[in-house]
């Protein structure tokens, strides 16, 4: 059996080594975690073996496929801030997320829009509350919760090469942001990995 609580800080160390080392492009392989991945460009895309469904209020890590990319290394040695495409294999439904892993714990601003702009488009708003909630037991992992800007993010994150996250900051100055560019290389690779991937299951519970 697969264990959220393990596997989850390896596949950070394992994106932050790959972002260190730039991109990178392989294979699918099975990893010792229990794990299908493949390294697509600047992504990193996992299945699981086992499907947990009795396990599905927990986390999504045990009924879905998933694939990242982050950029900087917190103290933990993890991304700073990562965006996440989420595949349910229950149901096929796609997700999509954003991590704010910066030190100093939740450093977003849950009062102001996060901001993410593909090249000189205007930007896409994301309030939480509205356009963003966390679920499961994550404080600092924001769902995009509105269906029609989820379609619209994940179908931009499809077409363009990289992203823009201009993030509101919590603290005493209302005009701070971290302006944050993640490459979009590697997406629809990672997404045609999840769907071949998310029929092979050698567990199921």
């Amino acid at each position: 059996m697969i264990s959220m609580k393990h596997s989850v800080p390896f596949l950070l160390a394992a994106l932050t080594a790959m972002f260190a080392a730039g991109q990178v492009a392989g294979e699918p392989f099975h990893h010792p975690f229990g794990e299908w991945r493949e390294y697509n460009r600047d992504w990193l895309a996992v299945c699981p073996d086992a499907i947990e469904e009795e396990n599905a209020s927990a986390g999504y890590y045990y009924v879905s496929c998933f694939a990242s990319t982050g950029t900087g290394q917190n103290e933990a040695g993890q991304p700073d801030y990562k965006l996440t495409l989420i595949l349910n294999r229950l149901n096929g439904e796609l997700d999509v997320a954003f991590s704010d892993q910066a030190d100093g714990g939740t450093s977003f601003d849950r009062n102001r829009p996060l901001r993410i702009r593909f090249g000189s488009e205007p930007p896409m708003l994301l309030t939480y509350g509205t356009d963003l909630e966390t679920r499961y037991t994550t404080v600092n992992q924001y769902f995009v919760s509105d269906p029609a800007k989820r379609d619209a993010l994940i179908a931009a994150m499809r077409e363009k090469a990289s992203a823009t996250l201009v993030i509101p900051l919590a603290g005493d100055d209302p005009q701070a942001f971290a302006d944050i560019r993640l490459s979009m290389q590697g997406v629809l690779a990672s997404l045609d990995f999840m769907d071949a991937y998310a029929r092979r299951v050698e567990e199921y519970n």
